[in-house]
């Protein structure tokens, strides 16, 4: 009886000591998010009450300083076990060797079948294997002066080929233009829904060819020789845009959802959009990524990715992306989602289908940051033409 008694005492101390430690197991997790109204605690809050065995602490990290914050955490050995990450951030994680492979553990999760569809496609690494779990997105989309169409008798363009006609039919310059392109840094996106639809790649033998070059030239046409766009269009960024849409300036822009609610607030029901138009009979559109990842080095693996796997569920994922101001990666949320008005949660839905990332590597890296725009001001300023501007670019994809 007396050895029992010392082994039912042990079992206790060993179950009362097996209890703290799992009480002791933290995750540290890094984000970042601008708005005042930061749900994140609320969220801390929920997940711990289910989870009284894990603690979370959270940190908001400012945008401006993320990356160069977490690579730094990551070379010293201080990294947080879980964080926000964006896909072109991927490849140089991966070569680090900084990022816990996710796919068994989604194909596990019983939350997979309400991710929207080609998320995980989307976000695959470029290995193939699943390193991120996404946790926002928006989708680039034609945004449209409904009241400008209205006022012209027409209907929002389907094919690149309206979309010409119509930029041209709703210009009165110097008061109006059809479209606001955006030449300036950033504005690659826009360029690709007329150049990458028509089949040009960041690939090798992608960009020289008569067809990509000829799909440029027929953007560069429309600020040189129809008009349709405005001659700040070379500098104009992104407040120059939204900016020229709220005010008259231009009929047509091209953005994502971000901006619905602003535009809303300015303009009320004279603002619209749809999906951007088919080229040849094909979309191309940018996919805007935000997605949850565990590190490598995280000795608490199985509590971060109770964790991440609990943002990305419909009503707490909710809960996140009304604050970021971006849509939730959840079906179920994605059918009662009241943050921004349907017709542009409509837009962005119906582009999900044809939305696409560029190649993960260096080279695009530069092709977004410095290249593309220098390339595109010079030739909408004849600087140099269309297939020398292609040519250059296409140097930075060689075999």
């Amino acid at each position: 009886m007396t050895h029992l008694k010392g082994l039912t005492a042990a079992l206790g101390l060993f179950t009362a000591l097996g209890l703290t430690a799992a009480q002791a197991e933290t995750v540290r997790f890094w984000y970042h998010v601008d708005n005042p109204e930061n749900p994140m605690s609320a969220l801390v809050e929920k997940f711990e009450a289910a989870n009284p065995d894990i603690t979370i602490e959270a940190e908001n990290v400012p945008w401006n300083s993320y990356y160069d914050n977490l690579y730094t955490a990551l070379v010293g050995g201080n990294a947080p076990d879980a964080g926000m990450v964006k896909l072109f951030a991927q490849p140089r994680l991966v070569e680090m060797g900084a990022l816990e492979p996710l796919g068994e553990r989604i194909e596990g999760w019983a939350g997979k079948d309400d991710l929207l569809d080609n998320l995980l496609t989307l976000n695959a690494g470029p290995d193939g294997e699943s390193y991120y779990l996404p946790i926002q997105y928006v989708v680039l989309y034609l945004y449209y002066r409904t009241d400008l169409f209205q006022a012209a008798g027409l209907e929002p363009p389907k094919t690149c080929e309206e979309f010409r006609t119509d930029a041209k039919a709703l210009t009165k310059a110097p008061d109006t233009y059809g479209f606001g392109l955006r030449a300036g840094k950033g504005g690659w996106d826009q360029w690709g829904s007329f150049v990458f639809s028509q089949g040009a790649k960041l690939a090798p033998g992608g960009l020289d060819n008569d067809k990509a070059i000829a799909a440029n030239q027929w953007l560069v046409d429309m600020f040189r020789t129809d008009g349709s766009i405005p001659p700040s269009a070379p500098n104009d960024g992104f407040q120059e845009i939204i900016g020229a849409f709220k005010s008259g300036k231009t009929a047509m822009t091209i953005h994502h959802i971000g901006s619905s609610n602003d535009l809303v607030a300015a303009l009320g029901d004279k603002v619209s959009a749809v999906p951007v138009p088919k080229c040849d009979g094909q979309a191309w559109t940018s996919y805007g990524d935000e997605s949850l990842a565990i590190f490598a080095n995280s000795e608490v693996k199985d509590a971060a990715w109770k964790w991440i796997s609990f943002l990305a569920e419909a009503d707490n994922n909710v809960a996140f992306t009304k604050a970021t101001n971006q849509l939730t990666v959840s079906k179920a949320g994605s059918k009662n989602w009241t943050a921004h008005e349907q017709r542009f949660v409509d837009a962005t839905m119906q582009s999900l289908p044809f939305a696409a990332v560029l190649p993960q590597s260096s080279a695009t890296a530069d092709f977004v940051n410095t290249e593309w725009q220098t390339a595109f001001q010079q030739a909408l300023t004849g600087q140099i033409t269309s297939k020398e501007m292609m040519v250059r670019l296409q140097g930075l994809f060689t075999e």
